[in-house]
């Protein structure tokens, strides 16, 4: 009896191991399973290599648009305005009548002199006459030679009172034409000051003003640095571009052409001033408008270059977070210059070959996680065209 109860024992014994073990296997699966759960797969971040390209760089400059030539219009005869021919603020070409001057006085004067010629040369006529006969007579000894030298001296009045009476008729007529008040340049007129029926006085009442609008005039002034910089860049012979744009609009950038860099710097503010071309067909550039202008002011041979989107700030430092080979992140402090197009230029902290992170770092939380890096092009403009391959896995 007592050996019966002994062996059912040990098998109950057993059983119970058994069924420990199996529990301990199941929940040891449960666990893995759980964990296998809990961590999520690596992010996917797109990575550029670092560019190491030639590159000029330019940097920015505050600037003023200028007419190349601006006239205050005044009259050159007084009077009464009789019309004003244009409308304010349009555009008008070089000879268009502006203002005019009631021309009746003027006309009256004109005629006037006309007159006053005709006499002149039928006087100039019967001197040279009488003078022909002077001479004939002086030969034959029928007059004497102080009658011929008077009718002489008669003849030179009448020729000095016809030279005399031809300019006072250009004078006249140049007092008519001066009564059609007309655009000295071609531009865009300003408001009329004077309106009809008013006095305008010569040389005194100004009328309007009229400035060239195409092409502006562009000035701006250069730190030191910057000038002595831009100097030493290769001269090809043709004018140097500049990046115009106006305004707050970044967005538009027009093409101008440097024509005239000042002959010494300002004492005072320790600048340089630069005047650049802007073609304006289309009169939409107002003089005295604000811009700013882009000056190429350095060639570089081997420049770092990283998108600009990869490039954070903490505090007063910038960084970019480098993939390595075994996919893992790490922050790297770099020293940044100017900017070219998309592109920033690093001075310090990277080196050619890195693969940096330039969209998804909003995905990294800290050095050493691991990330599943997309290679893609460096450039928005490459990526946009679609110049590099398409986006591939580099893991493993």
């Amino acid at each position: 009896m007592e050996s019966l109860t002994t062996k059912n024992f040990s098998g109950s014994g057993r059983i119970l191991g058994l069924a420990i073990a199996l529990t301990a296997l199941l929940t040891g699966c449960e666990a893995q399973s759980d964990e296998a759960m809990a961590m999520p797969p690596p992010p996917e971040v797109d990575v550029a290599e670092v560019i190491v390209e030639p590159v000029t760089l330019w940097e920015s400059f505050t600037g003023r648009v200028a007419s190349p030539e601006t006239v205050d219009l005044r009259p050159r005869v007084s009077g009464y305005i009789d019309e004003v021919a244009f409308e304010e603020g349009e555009l008008v070409q070089a000879g268009d009548l502006l203002f005019q001057i009631d021309p009746r006085p003027y006309r009256a004067r004109e005629q006037a002199a006309r007159a006053e010629l005709a006499l002149a040369n039928s006087q100039l006529a019967l001197a040279r006459s009488e003078a022909g006969r002077a001479k004939t007579l002086l030969e034959s000894r029928a007059i004497s030679r102080e009658e011929y030298d008077q009718r002489n001296a008669a003849l030179m009045s009448a020729r000095a009172r016809v030279q005399a009476a031809q300019a006072a008729l250009d004078a006249a007529e140049l007092d008519l034409q001066y009564t059609r008040v007309t655009a000295p340049v071609s531009g865009r007129a300003g408001r009329a000051l004077v309106t009809r029926g008013n006095l305008a006085n010569a040389d005194q009442s100004l009328l309007t003003t009229v400035v060239s609008v195409d092409p502006v005039h562009v000035y701006f002034e250069a730190d030191e640095k910057a000038a002595f910089s831009s100097q030493q860049l290769p001269a090809t012979g043709q004018p140097r571009s500049v990046r115009i744009a106006l305004g707050d609009d970044d967005d538009q950038q027009y093409q101008g052409k440097l024509d005239f860099v000042d002959n010494h710097l300002n004492p005072g503010t320790g600048t340089l001033q630069y005047r650049a071309v802007l073609n304006n067909p289309d009169g939409l550039i107002k003089p005295g408008q604000f811009a700013r202008v882009e000056m190429p002011v350095a060639r570089v041979d081997r420049a770092l270059l990283v998108n600009r989107k990869a490039v954070l700030t903490d505090q007063d430092r910038r960084y970019v977070y480098v993939v390595d080979e075994n996919n893992l992140v790490a922050p790297r402090h770099v020293t940044t210059g100017r900017q070219v197009d998309d592109l920033l230029v690093i001075r310090d902290g990277l080196k050619s070959g890195d693969l940096v992170i330039i969209n998804g770092v909003q995905k990294v939380f800290g050095a050493g996680m691991e990330v599943k890096p997309q290679l893609v092009a460096m450039k928005e403009s490459d990526q946009d065209q679609g110049a590099v391959a398409v986006a591939r896995e580099m893991s493993q």
